[in-house]
């Protein structure tokens, strides 16, 4: 790891020299250069096992799946789109391909599957799809915006004298700011942080714009913009390294992830922008219970006294204390 994170960090300062780059720039380097880049590496990131690094939905097995695909088929029929599976093609986006959503089921309902990884191009000619991302939107490269002397500043970094990472306040915000300016609080407290990505809602808009029909659900955890702007002094930006949570995104660069809260405002309004779409925003206890009860209510009638390892998922997915009110699911139908 050590050798690793030099090898990047020699990248760095031979790009950088003394400029500074913004938090934005720095992130997108640590999670996407082609070669030195955490998600670009062959490297073990998901799972529970000492090796790597965070776990999620997808690695806690089939009935995951399971409660996706009964979710999908409530919504299609609640929307009057032809509810057949095998007539839409399921497209996977930002997954770990050993951890892709129907590799945990034997016989696949859709047509057709089709894996999007994290960077790469959202290229697809289908015109009947299910897109399905869990946890995609807060891989994503995003601002780190700070409240200092009464004005609003962008957050970057850069080298010292010693050649060691450390923070520094840029001299301007960036241009892809400038839609969220004005949202910004006029007045806030001293070293209030907030962190943003601008180029979530970019992407959104870019799906909504190309010529499909369907259902899209996007799982992650996020915020209202009210939360972040008001509630949430320090931010919301971590790095997971070994199961382990840190604030200090200059530690471990390229080698552990770097996440945040995604602004579901600011994503609602990308696609209500669309007239072509219907959104609901809800956690992801709330959908699983209304779409996939089918599969849920056999499971929880089992014996008071027994405790399977399928309803210990169920409880782990949907308990509030759990995933259930952690992590929430944007839905978007296109008929």
């Amino acid at each position: 790891m050590i050798k690793e994170t030099n090898t990047f960090l020699d990248y760095l300062k031979k790009s950088i020299g003394d400029q500074s780059i913004s938090y934005k720039d720095y992130i997108q380097l640590c999670l996407y250069h082609p070669t030195h880049g955490y998600y670009s590496k062959q490297k073990k990131r998901v799972g529970r096992t000492s090796d790597s690094d965070f776990y999620t939905a997808e690695s806690l097995g089939p009935l995951f799946t399971n409660l996706i695909i009964a979710s999908v088929r409530n919504l299609l029929k609640s929307s009057k789109l032809n509810d057949d599976l095998s007539q839409y093609t399921f497209i996977e986006i930002g997954t770990e391909p050993e951890y892709a959503l129907l590799s945990s089921i034997e016989v696949n309902p859709f047509g057709d599957h089709k894996i999007l990884r994290l960077g790469d191009d959202l290229n697809f000619e289908d015109s009947n799809v299910i897109l399905f991302a869990n946890e995609w939107l807060d891989a994503l490269p995003f601002h780190r915006l700070i409240y200092k002397d009464s004005n609003w500043h962008e957050r970057g970094v850069g080298f010292n004298n010693a050649g060691k990472l450390e923070e520094r306040l840029l001299n301007s915000l960036d241009l892809a700011l400038d839609p969220i300016i004005d949202k910004l609080p006029k007045k806030s407290t001293e070293n209030y942080q907030i962190d943003l990505s601008t180029e979530a809602p970019k992407l959104l808009t870019s799906l909504l714009n190309r010529q499909w029909k369907g259902i899209a659900l996007f799982l992650d955890y996020g915020k209202m913009w009210d939360d972040l702007a008001y509630q949430r002094p320090n931010g919301t930006a971590r790095t997971y390294w070994k199961h382990k949570q840190d604030t200090d995104l200059l530690k471990n660069p390229s080698e552990a992830d770097i996440t945040y809260d995604v602004c579901w405002d600011l994503l609602i309004e990308s696609i209500e922008s669309n007239p072509q779409t219907q959104t609901k925003l809800q956690t992801q206890e709330t959908f699983f219970i209304q779409r996939a009860g089918n599969v849920i209510e056999p499971i929880i009638s089992q014996s008071a006294f027994t405790f399977s390892k399928e309803k210990q998922t169920l409880m782990e997915l949907v308990h509030p204390s759990h995933m259930g009110r952690r992590f929430q699911v944007l839905e978007i139908i296109r008929n």
